[in-house]
């Protein structure tokens, strides 16, 4: 079982920075693909950016194209998401997740889910 720990939200204001990661603890880390998803109130999660096993495959939403980066250090374990330029749009509780392919976070899915870390971005 894979246990996901999100860290680094908070409140920022609009134009800042972020930068959240993700701590797995259980399974071995290198044999999941990782990304990050976000629901916005009333609104469906989505997924922002995935990042393959091999850090050879990145995607991400186009609402974020160019402002966000997904980073994996498969050494220590860890997955982050560094959020610049920062807009209200983004305000959401933010999701760290696993799965057992790229594909499958990019179709929306996962096998293993985080708590969720809030980001609130003030205009």
């Amino acid at each position: 079982q894979v246990q996901l720990v999100e860290s680094g939200g908070g409140l920022v204001q609009a134009g800042g920075s972020l930068r959240l990661s993700c701590t797995p603890s259980g399974g071995t880390f290198s044999t999941y693909a990782m990304g990050w998803f976000r629901q916005a109130p009333g609104k469906e999660r989505e997924l922002i950016a995935a990042v393959s096993r091999n850090v050879a495959l990145t995607a991400y939403a186009d609402s974020v194209k160019g402002r966000f980066t997904i980073s994996r250090d498969n050494a220590k374990s860890t997955v982050d998401l560094r959020m610049n330029s920062l807009r209200p749009e983004d305000t959401a509780l933010y999701y760290c997740a696993a799965g057992s392919s790229f594909l499958q976070l990019r179709a929306g899915r996962a096998d293993y889910w985080g708590k969720g870390t809030l980001v609130t971005v003030s205009s």
